[in-house]
């Protein structure tokens, strides 16, 4: 397994490897044991597993309020992603920053996104599906997100357009996002 930094400290990219034949392939994606021997202790609780059947399907940008807050592992599974997180730990360097990064069925690189940022991706193919582990249960009444083309963030996303849910159009600008992470 190969963890790759990113420009903000804590997101990290995995690569696991990847053993191909003339049938298809093989992959280890989690294994608790080499995660813990690479530093990252997560105890994951719950998989999500989500089908976006057009491109240009916008999610997020999400996260959980403390006590609720959730890490997660990503990994696409079908079709491509331009995957974002934000970081809204106050008393971070990077705070206010974000980082994006194309996930794959073909390139198979994971996204470890610890507590304190938000999340979100936009699909790039049609009949993409992702997957994502978390290490606390989904809680409505600790979900908060930030509106997707909020213009402090200037995220440049993939699609001018994007084919939203109701809930994600209306949540509010990073400026007034409520977050309690330090």
């Amino acid at each position: 397994m190969e963890v790759i930094e990113t420009p903000l400290p804590g997101i990290l990219l995995i690569r696991t490897a990847v053993f191909s034949d003339e049938r298809g392939f093989f992959t280890e994606s989690y294994n608790r044991r080499v995660f813990a021997e690479h530093g990252l202790n997560y105890d994951f609780v719950q998989d999500n597993h989500s089908l976006s059947v057009r491109a240009g399907v916008l999610r997020g940008l999400h996260y959980q309020l403390n006590p609720k807050a959730q890490s997660k592992l990503i990994r696409v599974l079908s079709g491509s992603v331009y995957d974002v997180v934000v970081d809204l730990r106050r008393s971070s360097p990077t705070f206010g920053q974000w980082y994006g990064t194309t996930l794959s069925a073909e390139n198979k690189l994971q996204l470890l996104v610890p507590r304190g940022f938000a999340h979100g991706f936009c699909t790039l193919e049609p009949n993409t599906q992702v997957f994502y582990k978390t290490d606390e249960h989904y809680s409505p009444e600790h979900e908060r997100g930030i509106v997707w083309n909020d213009p402090e963030l200037a995220i440049p996303w993939p699609v001018k357009n994007p084919i939203l849910s109701e809930k994600d159009r209306r949540w509010p600008a990073f400026a007034e996002a409520e977050h309690n992470f330090d």
